[in-house]
């Protein structure tokens, strides 16, 4: 059996479990990989392009971001991933740094596994170039800066759907416990086949969030009366500035992510874990 691990050496204590994790492997006949950017013994290193395809299971070490990262090439090598939680919040990691010995499951098949939706965003811009992007957690319209209201038309089916905010969130189930909480959104079960639509600090008191079933294509249009930057952000990351002309469509992906589950954590076991300590 082989494993693909990907840690995140920036996070506190990783170096650490990693090694751990290395004498661990080789003390149960397991055959490790690590990038070439991380050097540690007992794993043989490889080209990022490789991991994924020679790692029977992708293993993360950090926070939700570093699986986010990660997760959407494990999907489409098709790969099942699992985190070891080295950052604070976990949402999507399923162990801790001083649970590394339940990797061994993976090896005697005692796990099970969650399959997690995506979306794919296609962007169209005034030139006729289109990229296309994926996202586990949401795409995010807004302004380059603070304070200024966009004007954002959501077009579903036969219908438009106007917001005048500071922007719109769009998101899977898995990204409704990230940034569309934060703004007012609803946590929505992992499990679930949806899309769900939360406004950024709407100008309306009527504009709420809209869940949408995971069938519907959405067609977003975006503009600034006052000329603002809008830009798109997937997952966290800005991939593009949006123009009047732009045209950005956003639809379930045929791509699913499987994540590992080695212990009887399930969505509401880790939800209630992690709001309790938030409220400490």
């Amino acid at each position: 059996m082989t494993i693909t691990v990907l840690p995140n050496v920036d996070k506190n204590g990783c170096l650490e479990t990693l090694e751990n994790i290395g004498k661990f492997f080789r003390e149960n006949g397991i055959k490790g990989y690590l990038p070439q950017t991380v050097c540690c013994s007992n794993f043989e290193s490889l080209p990022e392009e490789e991991l994924f395809q020679k790692g029977d299971f992708i293993v993360t070490i950090g926070g939700d971001g570093t699986i986010i990262r990660y997760a959407k090439k494990a999907a489409q090598a098709k790969k099942p991933i699992i985190g070891i939680n080295a950052g604070r919040v976990g949402y999507l990691a399923n162990i801790e740094q001083g649970e590394y010995k339940l990797l061994s499951k993976l090896k005697t098949g005692e796990y099970t596994t969650e399959k997690r939706m995506m979306l794919d965003i296609t962007v169209s811009d005034e030139n006729g170039n289109v990229s296309i992007y994926k996202a586990l957690n949401d795409a995010v319209i807004t302004s380059g800066y603070i304070s200024r209201i966009v004007d954002i038309y959501a077009g579903i089916e036969n219908d438009s759907i106007h917001y005048r905010a500071d922007g719109i969130i769009i998101s899977t189930p898995t990204g409704s416990t990230a940034y569309s909480l934060s703004a007012g959104g609803p946590i929505i079960d992992s499990s679930a086949q949806c899309i769900c639509i939360t406004p950024i600090c709407s100008h309306s008191l009527s504009a709420k969030p809209i869940i949408l079933g995971s069938d519907r294509v959405i067609k977003v249009n975006a503009f600034s009366k006052k000329r603002a930057d809008i830009y798109l952000t997937v997952d966290g990351r800005k991939v593009a500035q949006v123009r009047p002309k732009t045209k950005i469509t956003i639809a379930k992906s045929d791509e699913y992510v499987e994540l590992i589950r080695l212990n009887d954590k399930n969505f509401y076991s880790t939800l209630s874990m992690k709001f309790s300590e938030f409220s400490k």
